[in-house]
């Protein structure tokens, strides 16, 4: 009983690590810098930069499908970033 009792918390505690590791690798599109911005997959500095003076112009982005606004980011690149990125203000 006590082997799977510790069997079952060591795949809690491994579970809720990659929770946590999963949400820490979210970038907020709505105040990363090009650093930050540059992390996500398929983003570089260049469309990073895009980003931010996408932002700094219009506001702060309402909705991740916002980013389609912004010159390069296109349905395919949006579509592999997504799971990345939040708009959280």
């Amino acid at each position: 009983m006590k082997k799977k009792f510790t069997r079952i918390l060591a795949i809690m505690v491994l579970f809720l690590t990659t929770a946590v590791a999963a949400l820490a690798a979210m970038v907020n599109i709505n105040t990363a810098d090009v650093k930050a911005l540059a992390t996500i997959s398929g983003i570089g500095p260049q469309k990073a930069t895009a980003i931010i003076e996408y932002r700094t112009k219009v506001g702060p982005f309402a909705a991740k499908d916002d980013l389609l606004k912004v010159k390069g980011i296109g349905k395919k690149t949006l579509e592999k970033i997504s799971d990345q990125i939040t708009v959280k203000e």
